[in-house]
């Protein structure tokens, strides 16, 4: 984390001054009467977006919760591995390591095959493969994520918070014919709950406007979109327990398939006591819904203790519960432009998070997709807003994200078959079941989807194929940007390089250079010589005059001699930049491998030794292109195809 750019600054670092229109942003009193992106809802993807956009103070934004206050008890608790690397570019990542349950291992248990009424444990593996990610699978309670994305927000130099206590009414989009791209052509009314201004209603104009508003989105229902979809007609309970148990592997993710009981799941959850059980109930006829069965927690806690046999649980307090059935659903585009209309008309209207994808929680994956929706339109709303990218750029919000939703329902479909089966542990019991071996293989085999390291992007505006992919075979574009241990070279200190695309909306571009003597001419050099004086340089084509040279497209280098072997003063001048209104000098732009560990970087993402390369990287953390060094005119033409000029300078 870099400060003290312009001027020393004493007090934490990651308290922004407030910029001057900040006051104006702040959540007291009525709501604007204009902003530049109206948020509706503020669970993990209203937050997420709300988080990303305050870093830019040129940017105003208003999130609008109908709840009286912050959420303190959430339903969401897995954060996976990739929500993580996320959070890390928040500035909170390690905090909520902290805080959260580490999900190192998970066991599965099955009917003792001498004794079917009672359960045995029949595997244990670890829950994430060696190497995934740097960052673990945690657990934590959804309103503590929210509080951490909160603080985000109040330190920022926006000093954003949410309005709570009012409702959304109707939202109307004026036709693209009196409204353009950017314009304000979003009205929002608001209904306000909170005495004593019960009843009075507010009217908000905004250029953009976020659906994060759950599964009964209004947003939704008033671009005419429908969540469609159906139900695997299976009811289940689950509840956050303080407990006395003698089953072993309490403080343990477990899996638990009884002979004729039906299934529990087990998720211990932070502070070392409270555990989260999830209890299959029974099965619904066709038309019945989950409501009508008039399920109460003492007969989750009965049936949970039926699964345990010859285990059982003595619930001690019921923290939370809820029963609810296992459906998928799923909307056919995130936002307000039939698919007829994209060549002529720009989004103004966004759905994510539950407002447009629905499933059962068990596989972790809710608050975490979700997130991964706002985290992918936020850079892209705050590019067009600033005048950095054409609108255009909106447009690939719904065609990557609903790709990635489609995925997650057919996944959730299957899971939820597979872990609602009776197992089949004898011959002449269940065979109609799954193996308890087929069972934890598929778990196995859906390690990364349920990471969140498997989503991959397809070729596109924003996604390049992958003619030059086999220079870098470990940074697969469309992916995300696979951190691996590196040292600075400037301070000999070990970091990691992913840890440097901070969600601040700019680009990074990585030169992994190739073999040759840094210090003499090679095709590093004469990249570094075209990025800062080609007049067809990205850099210098999209960098606003009088900004800092990185701050549109942050330019890093990865060398492959030690950082003993080279010396600093012999780099490139532009890999050195000078910065803020003293001008002084960015040392943390290059980087060599840990040789002394033997995390060589090159070799751990296969990396061309011999021609080095180019990895793009977007804001969101995901690879759009793999370049070679030399491929000054592919990298421009890639940039072109959706930034913009910026105005000059009068």
């Amino acid at each position: 984390m870099q400060f003290h750019l312009n001027g020393f600054t004493p007090g934490d670092p990651q308290v922004f001054a407030a910029a001057p229109n900040a006051q104006a942003q702040q959540a007291h009193g009525h709501l604007p009467l204009e902003v530049d992106v109206l948020i509706v809802g503020s669970g993990p993807a209203g937050l997420t977006l709300a988080a990303q956009l305050a870093a830019f103070s040129d940017i105003t934004t208003c999130t609008v919760e109908q709840k009286p206050g912050p959420m303190e008890k959430g339903q969401a608790d897995g954060v996976a591995c990739r929500s993580m690397e996320m959070f890390n570019a928040f500035g909170f990542a390690e905090k909520l390591m902290k805080e959260a349950y580490w999900v190192n291992e998970t066991t599965f248990w099955k009917p003792d095959p001498n004794a079917p009424q009672n359960i045995v444990r029949g595997g244990q593996i670890y829950d994430t493969e060696e190497g995934l990610s740097e960052f673990p699978h945690v657990i934590l309670n959804q309103a503590r994520v929210h509080d951490y994305y909160l603080e985000v927000m109040r330190q920022s130099p926006s000093r954003s918070e949410p309005f709570y206590s009012r409702r959304l009414l109707d939202v109307v989009v004026s036709p693209p014919d009196v409204a353009g791209p950017t314009d304000h052509a979003v009205t929002a009314r608001f209904e306000r709950l909170d005495a004593p201004y019960e009843g009075q209603i507010e009217t908000v104009k905004a250029r953009y406007v976020v659906g994060c508003d759950g599964a009964r989105s209004e947003v939704r229902k008033s671009i005419g979109r429908v969540l469609k979809g159906d139900s695997a007609n299976k009811a289940w309970g689950v509840m956050d327990v303080l407990a006395v148990t003698d089953f072993p592997d309490i403080r343990m993710k477990s899996l638990i398939q009884s002979a004729d009981q039906g299934s529990i799941l087990i998720i211990p959850r932070e502070g070392g006591y409270l555990a989260r059980i999830y209890v299959e109930m029974d099965k619904l006829d066709a038309s019945e819904r989950v409501a009508e069965r008039n399920i109460t927690v003492d007969q989750l806690i009965d049936t949970a203790n039926r699964v345990f046999h010859p285990y059982s649980i003595d619930v001690k307090e019921v923290i939370w519960w809820s029963v609810y059935e296992i459906g998928q659903r799923l909307t056919d585009k995130f936002d307000d432009v039939p698919e007829e209309e994209m060549a002529t008309r720009y989004p103004h209207v966004f759905i994510a998070g539950d407002a447009c994808h629905t499933h059962s929680p068990k596989a972790g994956q809710g608050m975490n997709v979700s997130m991964g929706d706002a985290f992918n339109l936020g850079w892209k709303l705050a590019a067009v807003l600033r005048g950095q990218s054409s609108p255009k750029l909106l447009h690939t919000y719904s065609q990557e994200r609903q790709g990635v939703a489609q995925r997650l329902i057919d996944f959730d479909r299957e899971w939820s078959k597979i872990i609602s089966a009776r197992p089949k542990f004898a011959q002449d019991v269940a065979t109609d079941g799954y193996d308890p071996k087929q069972f934890q293989d598929y778990f196995v085999q859906s390690g990364r989807f349920t990471a969140g390291t498997a989503i991959q992007y397809a070729p596109a505006l924003l996604t390049a194929h992958g003619q030059h992919q086999h220079l870098a075979t470990g940074f697969e574009i469309g992916m995300r940007f696979h951190s691996a241990p590196v040292i600075r070279l400037a301070d000999g200190k070990p970091v990691h390089l992913g840890h440097t695309v901070l969600a601040d909306g700019r680009w990074r571009l990585f030169a992994f250079a190739d073999a040759a003597n840094p210090a003499a001419p090679n095709a590093l050099r004469k990249l570094c010589t075209f990025l800062a004086e080609s007049p067809q340089s990205p850099v210098r084509m999209f960098t606003p005059e009088g900004a800092d040279a990185d701050a549109v497209i942050d330019v890093r280098a990865v060398f492959q001699q030690g950082h003993h072997d080279i010396e600093l003063s012999d780099m490139p001048a532009f890999l050195l930049p000078r910065k803020g209104k003293h001008g002084l000098i960015d040392y943390e732009k290059m980087f060599c491998p840990d040789l002394v560990s033997g995390q060589d970087i090159f070799a751990m993402r296969g990396v061309s030794r011999e021609q080095g390369c180019i990895v793009v990287v977007r804001p969101d953390q995901y690879i759009a292109h793999v370049l070679p060094l030399d491929a000054c005119d592919e990298l421009s033409a890639f940039f072109a195809s959706f930034m913009t000029m910026p105005e000059k300078l009068s």
